[in-house]
């Protein structure tokens, strides 16, 4: 359909600023694996990581202005620690992009804190955890938290539920 519609070229999109073998590659791969069935193949562009674009910082950083008052947490997507100890960049990007924004605020001076979200199974994740991030503020007197997910340009509705209900009953409960 697309050769007969004269497409020619497609730029892969996968829509995580931040690159993570498990996240970004996955994509790339599913639509290389798709291509290598056809006979004729377009020209493939993939997007790189946009964890640092000055657009996509000042997309966050648009978001959130209204609404920080106390405290902001970057709460990105989680990963096993052994990724980064593979090499994966994801946790280096995620550090940088908090990084950017903060450095965007010129007008916020409370403070902003990165912490990682959905994590499963036995084995360690990357740290710090989220929950353990809110019952920390909560107990220590936070009144006022925003958090902003970074790690997705579009709302996840895993996300949404776990930060949206789960985090927010946790930072309640506890103060």
């Amino acid at each position: 359909a697309m050769r007969d519609k004269g497409i020619d070229r497609i730029l892969i999109f996968p829509l995580y600023p931040q690159y993570a073998a498990a996240t970004t590659a996955t994509v790339n791969d599913k639509v290389f694996e798709e291509l290598s069935k056809m006979r004729w193949q377009p020209s493939i562009r993939t997007m790189p990581p946009f964890f640092d674009n000055p657009l996509y910082i000042e997309a966050l950083n648009s978001s959130v202005q209204k609404h920080i008052e106390e405290i902001l947490l970057t709460s990105y997507h989680g990963l096993p620690k052994r990724y980064l100890d593979l090499g994966d960049p994801y946790h280096c990007h995620c550090h940088k992009t908090t990084r950017l924004l903060k450095e965007k605020f010129n007008y916020f001076s409370g403070e902003t804190i990165l912490a990682f979200q959905s994590r499963f199974g036995p084995e360690e994740w990357l740290k710090p955890y989220t929950e353990e991030t809110v019952i920390n503020l909560a107990k220590n007197g936070c009144e006022s938290l925003a958090i902003l997910s970074p790690a997705f340009i579009s709302d996840c509705v895993e996300t949404l539920e776990e930060i949206n209900i789960g985090i927010k009953e946790v930072f309640f409960e506890n103060g």
